[in-house]
């Protein structure tokens, strides 16, 4: 069957070839007046023969253009710029013809200019614009769909964009931002038969007047309604029944008029499709750009217990509840509220098997291990902003945000290794709440002077609770159990944190080409964590585990008062930003009825280096110093649980992580050569960090903390390349690292070395006609290496996607993964296929559709993955959802 699909593929890039070869080139340059090259200009060749496709293009950065039309075929060509006189000329050309095209610049009022004609594409300082119906056929459902055929623009299969190699971060609905601003949400959801244009807007920001100013990374796509649905209600339903009772019902409806939009998207399934994941909850807490600026907050939020929850992706079985509702309301010309609600319940099931290999100097052993787990997950998400503009220099928003979280799990756990056999369940449950509220005041004083106010109030209460329970004692002698039937820990835990900041922020435009910065700020934190850890008996007594070795009482301040000047240098094709910020840090701990003061004074520098080669080629240059504080939980005095095998102790005696980053990147987009390259280097160094000590025993182990001096480094780079020749994109994209750290194991010291490397190759049809295909094959080696062993892996990826619109109402999509696992060390070697397929018919006309597909084709069982720490290496069996059939039925309304 593979081997068909694979000849089809080839047949059609055979066809496509012999289409082409009766085409001919028709190139030239584009000038103004007074011979200079105009870039973006648009070209479109617009066919006689209606069974013809109309060609377009645009000129590059040295007013050239060039496409492919058909021998001896009649085209009207129209030649257009903003600011100059469109052209109209007819065309019918029989060899490869070059030739110069003059605009003439526009003088006359606008008003005094009819325009009937409708670029294609049209380009302006740091905004493109797709003009939708010059690219679609009008058979596309999602504009999902839309986007896959506009060029300059991709979009990967769970609905993120990117555009000229830049990924979308931010999506709006006639300029306002569409739920979080998700591309998720977005493209998996907006009807595509209600969009006319689709904008994409560089360096986007929400206050208009602080573009420029404040440097910015955000890429926004802003989707333009057509007429007849800038006050309409639209939307589709879609149900579905399978085989061994598997449902669905997904049903979006949007409402939008110029005063009020209203969205609602609903899911109910147990097919595995997740509708909010980790990139929509870093959406809701500021964005991925935002979180970067505080890399404490980042990693706080990403090793959350709520986030592990949402990176999980793989299941036995899954059932998920969810609903989210959007509503934005202009109440004046100045004022808008906008309300998001989100409420998400599953039930789960996972099934991982693990084979550890643990590294302690020559004693190295394997340990199996078996965990199942049934959870059940439920969290809701309320946020409410409200923004103030006055006037056109002037911005008062306030947001608010409430999440309530409740996870129970029911886990068990099969370890088997030299030391043990043993059988535990362990019950952890989760809840807690969390409040944010956000005021931030813009406002341009003067031509010079513009200042920017931002205070945040945040109150956190987290209660994660865990019991194991087992018929044989756990940790040794680690934890103090006494002798019984059956072993029954419980342990309680509270954090609770209030924090607060403010900052401001004077921007000085000393000229055109020289701006100066000023920055003072502070953030005060709260913190209280405690945890107590007891055995329950058989005779309904308890054994707590008492002072002096379990049992925490932490009350922790943290204050970070700082001050800063950046001064901003505007020359040429250079953007030179270059800082330093004094930072005055204060924190206090105190627990077991003693208290700890500590205070550090540190200057931070950074320099940002950008140089704009043209509106297509970009240089920039990054570099910061960076300090992060460890959070409560790593300070404590006593021993905590953290699992059947581990006990972790703090260190109140700990400092802060000191590391610089330095980061390279190049991009250079061509549209008129079909042409896409994005590279970036990265590199950390840490001068001082926190760094895990472990003590093992077997499988136990006892961790701690400590500061730790001896610099490490970590190099990466990522490189993505793509070309379109015709009707085919060829890519390659490609990510390798190189990590050098030290581990301490047993008192021991040493050195690890890991290099990763991800290749993909692919290719890519994009006929109108013919079937599309995606051929791609994906090579992951990795080493890892220690003072005593080197271990290597090597994951292989073979895929294939196909989507073909037949018959006129027919649409075919099917994908197919090809896995092969190696860990040579261990000569463990296995091979996964993964296969899904579905038919889709709908009438052109009709709102009614049908849907047929069937996912995990041949009931694959298992993925396989390995992992690897300061001792562990680890390959991973990770099971996954069944054969699914499912029949579908759509409405549009």
């Amino acid at each position: 069957m593979l081997n068909k699909k694979i000849i089809l593929f080839f047949v059609a890039v055979c066809c496509n070839f012999i289409i082409y070869s009766q085409q001919i080139e028709l190139s030239g340059l584009i000038i103004n007046n007074l011979k200079k090259p105009l870039e973006y200009a648009n070209i479109t060749a617009i066919p006689e023969d209606n069974k013809l496709q109309v060609s377009y293009t645009t000129t590059d950065s040295l007013g050239q253009y060039k496409f492919l039309l058909v021998k001896d075929k009649a085209y009207q060509l129209i030649i257009s710029h903003l600011g100059y006189h469109s052209r109209t000329q007819k065309k019918r050309i029989f060899k490869n013809e070059y030739q110069i095209i003059t605009l003439t610049e526009r003088i006359e009022q606008l008003n005094e200019i009819t325009i009937n004609y409708t670029p294609p594409i049209t380009v302006k300082k740091d905004t493109t614009t797709y003009n939708v119906n010059a690219f679609t056929n009008g058979k596309e459902r999602k504009l999902k769909e839309i986007l896959k055929q506009l060029p300059g623009i991709e979009i990967d299969r769970e609905g993120n964009i990117t555009s000229q190699g830049k990924k979308v971060t931010k999506v709006l609905v006639e300029d306002k931002t569409f739920f979080t601003g998700d591309s998720k949400l977005a493209t998996n959801n907006i009807p595509a038969d209600a969009v006319d244009k689709i904008e994409i807007l560089d360096n986007y920001n929400e206050v208009s007047f602080l573009k420029g100013l404040e440097d910015s990374d955000v890429l926004a796509i802003n989707v333009k309604l057509k007429k007849d649905k800038k006050k309409f209600i639209f939307g589709d339903i879609e149900v579905g029944t399978g085989i061994k009772n598997r449902y669905t019902v997904h049903p979006t409806l949007f409402y939008y008029s110029p005063k009020t939009t209203v969205n609602i998207i609903g899911d109910l399934n147990n097919t595995g499709r997740k509708s909010f994941t980790i990139k929509n909850y870093i959406d809701f807490e500021g964005g991925f750009g935002k979180l970067m600026n505080n890399t404490n907050s980042y990693y706080k939020l990403y090793n959350s217990d709520f986030s592990k929850h949402l990176l999980n992706e793989d299941y036995k079985a899954n059932t998920n509840k969810f609903g989210a509702v959007n509503l934005r309301h202009s109440i004046s010309k100045k004022v808008d509220i906008n309300t998001y609600y989100i409420i998400n319940s599953s039930s789960t099931k996972t099934k991982n098997e693990l084979q550890n290999k643990y590294l302690n100097g020559n004693n190295t052993f394997i340990e199996n291990r078996l965990t199942m787990n049934n959870s059940n997950n439920y969290f809701a998400i309320g946020k409410l902003t409200l923004d103030y503009t006055p006037n056109n220099k002037e911005k008062l928003s306030f947001n608010s945000l409430v999440k309530i979280t409740d996870n129970i799990n029911d886990k068990k756990i099969t370890t088997s290794n030299p030391f043990q056999n043993n059988i535990l369940s362990t019950n952890p449950m989760l809840k807690g709440i969390n409040i944010k509220e956000n005021l931030e005041y813009s406002k341009k004083l003067s031509k010079a002077h513009t200042i920017s106010v931002e205070s945040n109030l945040n109150y956190q209460k987290d209660q994660p609770n865990t019991n194991w329970i087992t018929n044989e004692p756990f940790l040794d002698d680690l934890i103090p159990v006494k002798e019984d039937d059956i072993y029954t820990v419980l342990q309680q835990q509270k954090t609770t944190r209030n924090s607060s900041s403010l900052l401001f922020k004077d921007y000085w435009i000393l000229n055109n080409n020289n701006h100066i910065y000023s920055t003072i700020g502070t953030n005060l934190t709260f913190e209280n964590f405690t945890s107590n850890e007891e055995q329950l008996l058989s005779n309904e007594s308890s054994n707590g585990f008492f002072l002096p070795k379990f049992g925490n009482n932490l009350l922790y301040n943290f204050n970070d008062t700082f001050s800063g000047i950046e001064y901003k240098l505007l020359t040429g094709i250079f953007t030179i930003n270059t800082g330093i910020f004094y930072h005055n840090y204060k924190w206090n701990i105190k627990q077991l009825g003693y208290s700890r003061r500590n205070h550090a004074n540190i200057l931070l520098p950074k320099i940002n280096a950008k140089a704009e080669i043209s509106n297509s080629e970009k240089l920039n240059f990054k570099y910061s110093s960076n300090i992060r504080f460890p959070n409560s939980s790593k300070l404590l005095a006593n021993n905590l649980l953290m699992d059947f095998n581990h006990i972790f102790k703090g260190n109140d005696m700990l400092t802060y992580e000191h590391y610089d980053t330095y980061s390279l990147s190049y991009s250079n987009f061509n549209m008129f050569r079909g042409f896409n390259l994005n590279a970036i280097v990265y590199h950390n160094h840490k001068k001082r960090s926190i760094k895990n000590t472990t003590t093992l025993n077997g499988i136990n182990k006892l961790s701690t903390l400590i500061d730790f001096t001896m610099p490490e480094n970590d190099v990466s780079a990522n490189l993505f390349f793509s070309k379109k020749i015709n009707s085919i994109r060829y890519g390659m994209q490609t990510s390798v690292s190189y990590n050098e750290y030290y581990q301490i194991v047993n008192t021991n010291t040493s050195i690890n070395k890991s290099k990763t490397l991800s290749s993909t190759f692919k290719i890519e049809t994009l006929f109108e006609e013919f079937p599309n295909l995606e051929l791609g094959y994906t090579m992951a080696p990795s080493d890892f290496k220690t003072n005593i062993q080197v271990t290597k892996f090597s994951t292989n990826k073979l895929f294939i996607n196909l989507d073909y619109v037949f018959f006129n109402d027919f649409n075919i999509k099917f994908d197919y993964t090809n896995s092969n696992f190696i860990n040579k060390k261990s000569n463990i070697h296995n091979t996964f296929n993964n296969a899904n397929i579905s038919i889709f018919f709908q009438k052109e006309d009709s709102p009614w559709g049908l849907e047929v597909g069937v996912k995990n084709i041949f009931n694959t069982e298992f993925k396989q993955s390995n992992s690897l720490n300061d001792f562990l290496i680890t390959d991973q069996k990770t099971y996954i959802l069944p054969r699914i059939t499912m029949l579908k039925i759509h409405y549009k309304f």
